[in-house]
């Protein structure tokens, strides 16, 4: 009776055990699909929000062509009534707008056969519009006054312009046609989006449900053997063992996988890094060999077996050795990175002055080296944030400031702030190398620099730097110019009273 007993109620925990594992799946599944439907969302998101800004852009690009058009119609009417210079002068500006203008409408609508055909009409019927104005204001010019007003008054202008407007208001429709379609888009990727969503919180609650009914059954049937169990109480300590055991392997395992997870970046670094420490010992000792073949024997040693002794897995171990240390230091860095963000946001007041002259006299020695010097201009603003995360982006520009000044001129760090209503913003300015336009957003980027990399970093800093604004409230950017220099400007709350973020 006590076998039996024992096989049904393993029998039932096994099923009870199955049953579990495939809800735990079905569950996990589901996290899964709503994970991916939130990503796929997000990712559409912004694809819509970046069409629909590129719809403003194209817009704004089409408005400006018409309106610097209308202007240089408006002007020249002005210089072929009064001949006075000032309306010559302003066509002319406004003449020399237009070219870039269209330019840009290309760029933006070079993906719309559409727009390229309206554009390409466009530009036709400007070109012939801008060849009768120069026509009369050249005679304007020559004092054939009346002769120019006579050929205004015979020229097509109002037809033209009609045909521009046309095909100003026909091109502002056609993006409002695709801004439509994407909204069309948007609005069924969201329905996709809350039906997966649906779908995902109905299978977890049915997993739930079906969980809790098969552990309360799987509990019903533990009360109902209790009894039956008392009558094997000399069997019990066996059963207890066992039971022991199993979690006893299952705690093991939880500790294994807590482990593995908790190494999985460091461990195979440190395995790589001591596998090759053995092989730089090998090539040590294949080289060594080598030598006393070629000493002794010289016709067994192969011209491939000495390069590869000594060139090859040098230089290979050499290529292994600083990637493993280039790894250790992102982890590092990232690692570093995680636990700052992790951090509980503490604000006090600040006295702003006293923190970079405390920051100057930290770099003393390496603004000293560089013949360089630190100047605050004026009373910085007061400004009641965290102290730590100010410190860190202060120090963090002011040495990059100072690594990348430019040797051959003197260098110079100014610093300086100025209050607006409930924000401060305050200004590192140098004279150093500079960064190049195309630049100005990816410093600010994880892992990414700019110009030539003969400084130590990792691309680290200025990311670290956007991260600490972003969590005081604030914003960072920079303005440049390659080889004149580089201003970072930092905008924070002249209060930090709710911090974003003050997890720990």
């Amino acid at each position: 009776m006590f076998r039996t007993l024992v096989r049904r109620l393993g029998v039932r925990e096994s099923l009870v055990g199955r049953a579990l594992i495939l809800f735990m799946a079905i569950g996990f599944i589901s996290l899964l699909a709503a994970g991916y439907a939130a990503y796929r969302s997000t990712m559409r998101n912004e694809e819509h929000s970046r069409a629909v800004n590129h719809t403003y852009e194209v817009e704004i690009a089409i408005d400006r062509a018409g309106i610097l058009i209308e202007q240089g119609e408006t002007s020249r009417r002005g210089y072929l009534i009064t001949a006075q210079r000032t309306y010559l002068d302003t066509y002319e500006t406004v003449a020399g707008k237009i070219p870039a203008a269209l330019s840009q409408i290309a760029r933006l609508t070079a993906d719309n056969p559409r727009q390229q055909a309206n554009l390409a009409q466009l530009t036709r019927i400007f070109a012939e519009l801008k060849a009768q104005r120069d026509r009369t204001i050249a005679l304007v010019s020559e004092g054939r006054q009346v002769e120019a007003h006579r050929v205004f008054t015979e020229e097509t202008v109002a037809r033209r312009m009609l045909n521009i407007r046309r095909l100003g208001t026909a091109m502002g429709n056609e993006e409002r046609r695709l801004l439509a379609i994407r909204d069309a888009e948007q609005r069924e990727s969201l329905r996709t989006f809350y039906g997966t969503m649906i779908v995902a919180g109905v299978l977890l609650l049915l997993v739930a449900i079906a969980s809790l009914l098969t552990v309360l059954r799987y509990m019903r049937d533990l009360g109902v053997s209790r009894d039956v169990l008392r009558d094997f109480a000399d069997s019990l300590e066996e059963l207890v063992a066992d039971r022991t055991a199993d979690l006893s392997r299952a705690n093991e395992e939880i500790q294994r996988f807590a482990y593995i997870v908790s190494h999985d970046l460091r461990s195979p670094l440190v395995n790589v890094m001591g596998f090759t420490a053995e092989l730089d010992a090998a090539t040590a000792a294949i080289t060594d060999l080598i030598d006393r073949a070629e000493a002794s024997a010289p016709e067994i040693v192969t011209e491939e077996a000495r390069l590869a002794a000594r060139e090859d897995l040098p230089e290979a171990i050499g290529f292994i050795r600083t990637s493993t240390q280039k790894m250790d230091r992102l982890i590092n860095a990232i690692l570093k990175l995680s636990r700052e963000g992790r951090r509980v946001i503490a604000p006090e007041p600040l006295d702003m002055n006293a923190m970079v002259e405390t920051i100057g006299g930290s770099l003393k020695h390496m603004i000293d080296d560089r013949g360089a010097t630190l100047s605050v201009e004026g009373e910085l603003p007061q400004i009641i944030s965290d102290r730590l995360a100010v410190e860190q982006i202060f120090s963090n520009l002011i040495e990059n400031a100072v690594k990348y000044l430019d040797p051959a001129r003197p260098g110079w760090i100014a610093v300086r702030g100025k209050s607006d209503g409930h924000r401060v913003s305050y200004e590192i300015e140098d004279n150093g190398r500079g960064i190049a336009p195309g630049d100005h957003q990816r410093v600010f980027d994880l892992f990414r620099r700019s110009g030539h990399q003969d400084q130590p970093g990792e691309g680290i800093g200025l990311a670290h730097v956007r991260a600490l604004a972003y969590r005081l409230g604030g914003v960072i950017d920079v303005a440049s110019d390659l080889g004149k220099g580089a201003t970072f400007r930092l905008t924070l709350p002249l209060t930090l009273a709710d911090p974003q973020d003050n997890r720990s």
